[in-house]
């Protein structure tokens, strides 16, 4: 019998009710409080991991590396409990010949109203007339001028499922006109998200905001730099409900200081949650959450039915929903027949 182990919990309840209601797959628990050695003793059963997609929530041990992959012969398949796979080195994974899914979709939703949210907070200047009061402030009430969405110029940085649902949202809503860069997308699909194509130098120059929505990897870590900020729209806003690391932090803080970017919505650190103390946190016309855009009731419901959907549709014999690395499902076929 085919065996997935999960890590602590799934999202949500309802994914859990599905897994323990067959008997098909044996399903297996580790913690993250247990030892490393019991940890891995229930792992060499596994050939499906289940594993959180935040880093700063999964012990590092636990995290699927070559030293990790060493250790578990049997496994075939890392599934990670969201869109993002922080946890997971998927080229480790692809060298081993292990697929990686993940449930991108699932919280786009909650992800996407989150982003506009603070769109709409930042143009309103919500935040800082929130700050201003809780400090006592009685002054004109135009110190808070803000602006209208309507009309305005939204760029779009990733235009999947919680891109493209930020780029309809503004544009139904608010008709903003929407620039998008994303270079693994065909040109009907921006035409189908009511988006124009653009070059990055040309979206960051000419939006009014601009939000992110792409995966962390080596090829976006520390992506959007000091030469990115400068190269924005001066007085524009930046939003992020992406990945922490992404984004460098020091360097928004410095172009936020010099007035260039009028205010920034963060929902995602380098390190989370980030420390009080932290210099972004300070400044009045920064909106912050500690990454939990996608944390809905919805959301959490939906990410966890596909968890568990997509690893028992696996190992029914049917191909994954939500590939990461594509690549090695051949070679994944192959461990399938050979393992199941």
């Amino acid at each position: 019998m085919p065996t997935i182990v999960y890590l602590d919990t799934l999202p949500a309840q309802n994914g859990l009710d599905i897994l323990y209601s067959q008997s098909k797959v044996e399903i297996l628990k580790i913690s993250s409080s247990d030892s490393e050695e019991k940890c891995f003793s229930i792992l060499q059963k596994a050939d499906a991991y289940q594993v959180g997609a935040a880093r700063d929530e999964v012990p590092k041990y636990l995290q699927v590396d070559k030293e990790f992959l060493k250790k578990v012969p049997n496994l075939i398949v890392v599934s990670s409990s969201g869109a993002g796979y922080d946890t997971v080195d998927v080229e480790a994974c692809t060298e081993a010949g292990v697929l990686v899914v993940n449930q991108t979709g699932g919280n786009a939703e909650g992800v996407a109203e989150h982003a506009v949210a603070m769109i709409l907070s930042l143009f309103k200047r919500i935040g800082e007339a929130d700050h201003a009061l809780r400090r006592g402030w009685n002054d004109a009430r135009v110190n808070f001028i803000g602006k209208d969405l309507l009309n305005k110029t939204v760029g779009i940085i990733g235009l999947g499922n919680t891109g493209g649902r930020v780029a309809e949202i503004c544009k139904v809503a608010f008709n903003c006109n929407i620039l998008a860069y994303d270079p693994y997308i065909s040109d009907e699909t921006f035409e189908k998200k009511n988006s124009t194509k653009s070059e990055i130098d040309n979206l960051l120059a000419q939006s009014d905001v601009v939000s992110v929505h792409i995966p962390l990897n080596k090829e976006t870590n520390n992506m959007i730099n000091k030469s990115w900020f400068q190269k924005m729209k001066k007085g524009s806003y930046f939003v992020t409900t992406s990945r922490g690391s992404i984004h460098n932090e020091d360097d928004l803080y410095e172009i936020m200081k010099e007035g260039h970017i009028a205010g920034a919505g963060l929902d995602v650190w380098e390190f989370e949650p980030p420390p009080s103390s932290h210099k972004l946190l300070k400044l009045d016309n920064v909106i912050a959450s500690p990454h939990t855009a996608g944390i809905t009731r919805d959301s959490r419901d939906k990410m966890s039915e596909y968890v568990a959907t997509q690893l028992l549709d696996l190992f029914d014999g049917k191909d994954p929903a939500r590939p990461v690395n594509v690549e090695v499902l051949d070679i994944y076929r192959e461990k399938f027949k050979q393992i199941i």
